[in-house]
């Protein structure tokens, strides 16, 4: 199925001027990391002035994603525990709407998410840019986590569909949107389910930081959603929202470090800072200290006017 409103074939002057959602005409909204971040006139959608390239998705999740720590994680691996109780916590939620199923988990990496969901007697497959990463999933955990990405699916798990399809954390680095979803859309079953999780530019953490929220970090984020336009951008491929929430996650006090570290390093006195941090237990459990997340799921239908999103 081909989208109605933008078109499979965006020229690189449509993907710098035009929005991936609404095709609408869009404005430079500021300057960050020598990227320029643009704002639909339309939907208010913020995507970066550039044309992704198919590698993207093996840059953004290479090795130094996963052990480099700074805006990545100093050891994913160690962090498996905490990543696993959060696929079990959405295994929990979605009990609320759906027996469990059949389901593909994108942007799987070890695997910890989708043990999680199995945990809560969920079936089902991964696929992962990091081939170390999913190699890690199918030899240490038992799981069918395969090298590719959404958009290259019917290449590494043709013929499959699903009860499910979960997108955690993994929607604003697709380099092509629409073939992503599109792909996502042909496996979902007919009144499947997506699960996203992504950031909410709308958050209040957004709008206190402005310019200096973390999640504005192209070019290896390259969207940023609220939950009104991720409707929008569903309601193209058939799906509407069931429901939505913020997730309760947790994340490991060596990846604060990480993180907060990495952005003290711009700011003034932030060496001063990050020497507080290093009191910081590395194994600590800590809340994830920020409010700009939300999941959503949405149901596939087929009443919905895809011409009309």
């Amino acid at each position: 199925m081909k989208n109605s409103t933008v078109s499979a074939s965006r020229t690189t002057r449509d993907y710098q001027d035009r929005c991936p959602i609404c095709n609408n005409l869009s404005q430079r909204k500021f300057q960050k990391y020598d990227h320029w971040i643009r704002e639909c006139d339309r939907c208010q959608h913020q995507f970066v002035e550039v044309m992704p390239t198919i590698d993207h998705a093996e840059k953004v999740y290479g090795d130094d994603y996963f052990y480099g720590g700074a805006a990545g994680y100093p050891d994913y691996l160690a962090e498996g525990r905490l990543i696993r109780d959060h696929g079990r916590r959405y295994g929990k939620i979605l009990s609320k709407y759906m027996a469990p199923g059949t389901m593909l988990d994108v942007g799987a990496a070890a695997g910890f998410v989708l043990s999680g969901f199995v945990d809560r007697h969920w079936q089902g497959d991964g696929i992962e840019p990091n081939g170390q990463m999913a190699a890690f999933g199918r030899e240490q955990l038992g799981l069918n986590v395969q090298a590719g990405t959404l958009e290259t699916l019917a290449q590494v798990l043709p013929g499959k569909t699903y009860d499910l399809v979960s997108m955690i954390q993994v929607l604003p680095h697709f380099y092509d949107l629409h073939e992503a979803l599109q792909s996502a859309a042909a496996v979902t079953r007919p009144e499947g389910y997506w699960l996203i999780e992504t950031w909410n530019r709308k958050s209040l953490s957004a709008k206190i930081f402005g310019k200096g929220w973390h999640e504005y970090s192209p070019p290896s984020v390259l969207h940023w959603f609220s939950p009104e336009d991720l409707q929008l951008l569903a309601r193209q491929y058939g799906f509407e929202m069931v429901a939505q929430g913020r997730p309760q996650k947790w994340i490991a006090g060596a990846h604060v470090k990480s993180l907060l570290g990495y952005k003290l390093d711009a700011m003034l006195g932030g060496r001063w800072l990050k020497a507080l941090l290093r009191l910081i237990p590395d194994r600590l459990r800590l809340p994830y200290p920020a409010e700009d997340l939300f999941w959503m799921l949405l149901r596939k239908v087929d009443s919905i006017d895809r011409r009309n999103p």
